[in-house]
């Protein structure tokens, strides 16, 4: 027996390094996402049985004096599961083990021959755990349920000898419970390694075919190692056990996360006015200042300057014996340096020279003041986030800049008047927040002296 886990310990050693190698890794990840998979799986395997109780005084299948016995494929089982779910099924197998002593033993001879019948419940741990991505090709499955069997002493005794029943059968019930490795190695094949023990809460006869008393209940053990082939069959065009899984419940789940992800990133304020970003028409307003339910700052006047501000300056600047001149020049300082401390400003969505449809008002209010003011002129100062490589970040912001100066000069202003600056890659925010990407793919202004 020993030989045998050898053997199958060396199997799966052999398979988890091909699969370290990585050589036809991609075969695992081309399966795409599924709404099936293959639910029945045919499984034939051959290993070692044995019982370890109970025997006869001078019966016993191994040799407690020696380190290894010989191989001996005793045991032959065919088997099919069926799978519910991703991760629960259920499996019958039907298997043949012989049962003699080890001929480099001391042991009387004996051999006892069971038909074994198998119903259990499987379990594929490695779905059931979510490791299924860290052991790659290598899956997992556990099984338990009950089993019943048929044992048929078959060794002829000499004569007169008591307790023996040659060519008697009788019927053992009991539980079995098992681990058993797997290894894909083609879409639809896989290598399995078995272990199981086994325990009868139903036998009269030692493994050996003799009982002093059939009353009384034996209470048998055994254990079992294989190794075989297992076949996934199905519509689906790779084994069952490794198919990607797109459950109903799943998506939903994902979905609903995405949902709140969403949610969450619309109800964000990145010009903290109060004005949620998702109705926020102006996200670049002055902190303080009174916005109206669009985020926009309020002028009532339409002068380019908010009501706040310009009632701030009027208090505190405007010299009052001439008011008027006064507030004007103060009015004329205050937008000028509402643009050239970038105020005024037009944003872009990632990798686009168009600007968004809720920004062009930075345009707008430039038109404006080039009207108001037609001996000024005004560098046109374009921006990218830190996102892909520099060079083509240098184009882009460029890219940006020449797009508002188009748009003013078919607004009427002379191209003489507008500069186009590229500042590139702006990297004042953080580059993993999407959120602070926003802010930095825009145009910016500055008045010309």
């Amino acid at each position: 027996m020993k030989h045998c886990l050898l053997l199958i310990s060396f199997a799966l050693l052999t398979a988890n390094l091909g699969y370290a190698q990585k050589e036809d890794i991609k075969d695992a990840k081309d399966t795409g996402e599924r709404k099936d998979y293959n639910k029945w799986t045919l499984e034939v395997t051959a290993g070692q049985s044995k019982g370890t109780k109970p025997f006869t005084v001078g019966y016993y299948s191994s040799n407690p004096d020696k380190m290894f016995g010989s191989i001996n494929f005793n045991t032959f089982s065919v088997g099919v599961r069926y799978m519910f779910s991703a991760k629960f099924g259920l499996k019958a197998d039907f298997s043949s083990d012989q049962f003699t002593n080890n001929k480099n033993t001391d042991s009387k001879d004996f051999k006892l021959q069971q038909y074994r019948f198998g119903l259990q419940g499987v379990v594929n741990a490695s779905r059931l755990f979510n490791i299924q991505q860290e052991l790659g090709r290598l899956s997992i499955l556990i099984h338990a349920g009950l089993q019943g069997a048929q044992a048929t002493p078959k060794y002829k005794p000499d004569e007169g000898e008591v307790g023996y029943f040659y060519n008697k059968s009788e019927l053992n019930l009991g539980v079995m419970f098992g681990i058993s490795p797997e290894f894909r190695v083609s879409k639809k094949f896989s290598i399995i390694g078995d272990f199981s023990t086994l325990s009868n809460f139903r036998q009269h006869w030692t493994w050996d075919g003799r009982v002093s008393d059939k009353s009384n209940n034996l209470s048998g053990q055994m254990i079992m190692s294989s190794i075989g082939l297992t076949y996934s069959f199905g519509k689906d065009n790779i084994h069952g056990d490794w198919a990607i899984i797109d459950e109903g419940k799943l998506k939903e789940i994902e979905e609903l996360d995405k949902r709140i992800g969403e949610l969450e990133s619309m109800l964000n304020d990145s010009d903290k006015d109060g004005v949620p970003d998702y109705l926020d028409v102006e996200n670049n307003s002055i902190a303080g200042v009174a916005v109206d339910t669009k985020g926009r700052m309020i002028d009532v006047n339409k002068n380019g300057v908010p009501d706040e501000l310009e009632k701030y300056m009027a208090n505190t600047y405007v010299d009052k014996s001439n008011i008027k001149e006064t507030l004007e020049t103060a009015n004329a300082d205050m937008i000028k340096r509402l643009i050239n401390e970038g105020y005024v400003t037009t944003y872009f969505d990632t990798g686009k020279t168009n600007p968004t449809n809720v920004s062009t008002e930075g345009i707008d209010f430039m038109l404006t003041y080039l009207r108001n003011n037609p001996s000024a002129s005004i560098d046109i100062i374009g921006h990218a986030d830190e996102i892909g490589k520099t060079a083509y970040n240098d184009k882009l912001s460029i890219g940006r800049a020449n797009t508002v100066k188009n748009t003013l000069i078919k607004a009427g202003v002379d191209a003489s008047r507008l500069n186009v600056v590229s500042e590139g890659e702006d990297a004042s925010v953080a580059i993993d927040s999407k959120d602070a990407r926003r802010l930095v793919r825009r145009v910016t202004f500055k008045v010309r002296e």
